[in-house]
């Protein structure tokens, strides 16, 4: 169980330079539920848009998100939701990004998937030009957060810093918080190569026990179950316990989830195909993508023949 003890953050991404506007949040209950509405502007200084890494305007929004107000965990994990949770300042968290590699982009990525290399947003954060906040503006001038909020803890009294798309709150207590997610050894087996250092998110892996959280980056906190924001991937959580609100899932394009079953592994025929093929089954997830599967694309990313990772997918296809 972790205790609530709030750390200093030191960022160097970035540069703030004014108040994006004046900021309006309200945050109440509703039949069940609690809901945040704001503009969109946060309650701290914000950097330069557009900038080198990013061509997009700030603009404020109209926005309301309502979730579970007793959220209950379940056993069964939810992946993939387009924007994550809600801080307390009436700003989006959406630590994933849309942009995959693209060698024939001339930033070198785009929103074509092609490459199966998804980039990760703190990892490529001067690429996509996050300001000292780890945050930025998408194409529609909507400002959100990749990673930890650090305009935002200067503002707040606790550890609470916000809540989570199925209403479970989310916290940061600094080092106190380990995620259990390492970087992958070796080197990645197709473009754009090199080793893995975290600007993809399939860099990635969970290792359970590694740290003291769960893949959806939640634990204890004084007895009740929380999900943290952490100084390491994934930053907040990719994955939710609780019945996520459709406010939340509704917000924007992603992949197909895939639920995930309390000990990490989504279960099931593609947990068998990855055993009859040697490999872990959140390699063979990441690897064949959403239906219908990249066969191709995953058998160069496995090292695997792609008539064998063929014929044992089918093999194990749900019936």
């Amino acid at each position: 169980m972790l205790v609530a003890v709030m750390a200093n953050a030191s960022f160097t991404v970035g540069h703030l330079s004014a108040y994006a506007a004046n900021p309006d949040v309200k945050i109440y209950e509703l039949s069940g539920q609690r809901c945040i509405e704001s503009n969109g502007v946060p309650n701290h200084k914000i950097g330069q848009f557009p900038n080198a890494g990013n061509p997009n305007s700030f603009q404020t929004q109209s926005q309301k998100y309502c979730f579970d107000l007793k959220p209950k965990k379940t056993n069964n994990a939810t992946l993939n939701t387009p924007i994550v949770g809600i801080a307390l300042n009436g700003i989006v968290i959406r630590p994933g990004t849309a942009d995959w590699y693209d060698q024939s982009s001339p930033r070198g990525f785009s929103r074509d998937s092609a490459s199966g290399w998804n980039l990760e947003g703190i990892g490529s954060a001067e690429a996509l030009g996050m300001d000292g906040n780890n945050a930025h503006v998408d194409n529609r001038g909507v400002y959100h957060y990749h990673g930890v909020p650090v305009g935002l803890l200067e503002k707040v009294k606790s550890t609470h810093i916000g809540y989570a798309a199925d209403g479970f709150e989310i916290h940061y207590v600094g080092k106190n918080a380990i995620p259990s997610y390492v970087l992958k050894a070796g080197t990645r087996p197709t473009k754009p190569g090199g080793n893995y250092d975290g600007r993809f998110v399939e860099d990635w892996e969970f290792k359970k026990g590694h740290g003291n959280l769960d893949q959806c980056n939640g634990a204890l906190l004084n007895g009740n179950y929380v999900y943290f924001a952490t100084d390491s991937y994934p930053f907040y959580p990719r994955c939710h316990w609780g019945n996520v609100s459709s406010d939340f899932e509704n917000a924007g394009p992603r992949p197909a989830a895939r639920p995930v079953n309390s000990q990490g592994g989504r279960g099931g025929p593609l947990a068998a195909a990855a055993r009859e093929l040697g490999v872990t089954e959140r390699a063979l997830a990441e690897a064949v993508g959403p239906p219908p599967p990249n066969i191709k694309r995953a058998s160069k990313m496995l090292g695997i023949d792609e008539a064998r990772l063929r014929s044992v997918l089918k093999k194990h296809r749900p019936r």
